[in-house]
């Protein structure tokens, strides 16, 4: 039997040893029991609570599919998941790719350990949630830091009678101190967030994390406690509680909710003063005076689900020399944001929003999908397809070899059992043949039909539904879906500044741009995802998830002209200047 091991641990207090403990304890059981370890899959310093941000489950579920191994082995259930809905969710996958799950703990994994399982380690999650946040407030009322450190302060590390550390003691850092207290004196000067965050990146002041200063690490939100001028630890007010992190189901990432204001818990510690009351005064008059809306909305903006995009491609252009963001700096005129906001890039190409939307819609409808280089890609995806469906067919046709020579046999023993052999052996492999019949003859009725393949003419259908969507964009009542789909299409646009220009390197979403051109959401070729990862992988291209859909990107760490492309390839980075 062939076996994939599975291992994790989940802290930073945890070792990498943990690991190789899990795999070495695993490879034991696997060897007495005559198993074969094929593949070995694992995460690092990650969480049992959620299975989205897992590479190494991810990768397990996805060879499952592929029938790499026959059995994942792990030390126990909760080292493959601790969510109920994942524990459930890996299970019925494995069994529906007949792949069984084994641990040591609890042997071979049932329906009654997903249901009971789940549920105690939903438990234990919970109870260990509850018991930390017991020990953060007494911390908390004892005038210590509840986790984290904040800009300004150090850490003090002190150890106890017995050798155990003491957490939560800080000290004020002198040098980050002044710079605290200067950022709120030019604040109260006038100067803005993004002013002060320059001055300081200009002058090489390394902010918190030592990272570079942004406007939003000084500015903060002032509902929610964050940044250097709402941190009210500063005036010697240690609040916790504030917010409260919960796991987004479909992301796996933890996002901040506010805690009621009664929920908090309030201690002074006027030893940790950084600011003067008077200077602290005076920056939240100011705040004051040039926040918008104080108003909080414990319910949210309704707004908020149905806001737009600045502009078409909002998002997805990025710069060329420090990869971040292109953003509205006036009504018609988009530029670097690091460069305005930070002044740690030396890019200052600006372009009109208008012209940059003409040349990607342009770029998408000539350059992404030429029907020559598409028909080259036609014939290399098909190449491949047909390659894996004879090396996934071979075992079909040993089936169906294997039907005659069962039937062949049926008669020997036939012609035995009239001719007066062994009747009682005779049976019993007359029985033996027809329960293999059976199932071969099963097995082949259930056998998926392949799916049908690309169409060269698709170049030709892709042009012509880009075409609708440029018009549609003129239309107000059918711009925001002709603007979505075409979203959909890019994966990113970098602007590059040569000379005083802006070379355009507009890369295409190969899955989006394939689903459009078929004009369905899920077209059946596309399940041919092996082969599309090798035909990716033999360019230097690359797959990826992100949130809501699958999107397979072609991506080239250089520019490469659209005359270069690799036959099997034709969606890689395409660059033209504006």
């Amino acid at each position: 039997m062939k076996v994939a091991i599975y291992a994790r641990y989940s802290s930073d207090q945890q070792r990498d040893a943990s690991i190789a403990d899990q795999f070495r304890m695993c490879r034991l059981r696997a060897e007495k029991e005559g198993w074969q370890v094929v593949e070995e899959y694992s995460d690092h310093s990650i969480s049992g609570s959620s299975m989205i941000q897992r590479p190494g489950l991810q990768a397990l579920i996805m060879d499952s599919a592929r029938g790499r191994f026959d059995m994942v082995l792990a030390e126990a259930l909760d080292r493959i998941s601790r969510d109920q809905e994942d524990i459930a969710g890996i299970y019925k996958r494995m069994r529906y790719a007949d792949v069984k799950m084994f641990t040591l703990s609890e042997g071979e994994i049932s329906e009654l350990h997903v249901g009971l399982k789940g549920t105690m380690n939903a438990l234990f999650l919970k109870d260990l949630a509850d018991k930390t946040r017991r020990g953060l407030r007494g911390r908390i009322e004892a005038g210590k830091s509840g986790g984290g450190n904040s800009y300004g302060y150090d850490v003090v590390k002190r150890f106890d009678a017995s050798g155990e550390p003491i957490r939560g003691d800080r000290t004020i850092n002198a040098a980050q101190a002044d710079i605290v207290r200067r950022i709120f004196a030019d604040y109260d000067s006038g100067l803005s967030s993004r002013a002060i965050a320059m001055t300081l990146n200009r002058e090489g002041v390394p902010g918190p994390m030592g990272r570079e200063w942004g406007p939003s690490t000084i500015h903060g939100n002032r509902e929610r406690g964050t940044g250097i001028l709402n941190n009210e630890l500063y005036i010697g007010r240690l609040v916790w509680n504030r917010l409260r992190y919960v796991k987004d189901p479909d992301t796996g990432r933890r996002v901040s909710r506010l805690n009621a204001e009664s929920e908090w818990v309030v201690q002074d510690v006027p030893e940790m003063r950084i600011v003067d009351q008077a200077l602290w005064d005076a920056v939240k008059a100011r705040q004051g005076e040039l926040a918008y809306s104080t108003r909080p909305r414990p319910e949210g903006n309704p707004l908020n689900d149905r806001r737009r995009p600045k502009h078409l491609f909002a998002g997805l252009v990025k710069c060329g020399c420090c990869g971040g963001g292109y953003s509205m700096i006036s009504k018609d005129l988009l530029g670097c944001s690091t460069a305005r906001n930070k002044g740690t890039c030396d890019n200052r190409v600006n372009i009109r929003r208008d012209a940059l939307e003409a040349s990607v819609l342009n770029g998408l409808r000539k350059h992404l999908m030429e029907p020559d280089l598409f028909k080259e890609f036609c014939a290399e995806f098909t190449k491949e397809v047909n390659r894996l469906r004879m090396e996934r067919g071979a075992d079909l046709t040993a089936m169906r070899e294997e039907l005659p020579r069962i039937d062949r046999e049926l008669s020997k023993l036939l012609s035995a059992l009239k001719a007066g052999g062994p009747i009682q052996a005779i049976v019993d492999d007359m029985k033996r043949l027809e329960a293999r019949k059976a199932e071969l003859t099963e097995k082949l009725a259930n056998a998926n039909e392949p799916p049908p393949l690309l169409h060269p003419n698709m170049a030709a259908l892709y042009a012509q539904r880009i075409a609708e969507l440029s018009e549609n964009l003129q239309h107000e009542d059918s711009r925001a879906q002709a603007a979505e789909i075409l979203r959909s299409l890019v994966d990113q646009v970098t602007l590059v500044p040569e000379g005083g220009e802006l070379a355009i390197v507009l890369r295409g979403d190969l899955g989006a741009i394939l689903r459009f051109a078929a004009g369905k959401k899920n077209p059946d070729f596309l399940s041919e995802s092996e082969a599309l990862d090798n035909l990716l992988a033999q360019s230097g291209g690359s797959r990826k998830p992100s949130r809501g859909r699958q999107k397979t990107s072609a991506l080239y760490a250089t520019e490469v002209s659209q005359l270069s492309l690799v036959a099997g390839v034709g969606f890689e980075p395409t660059t033209f200047r504006l």
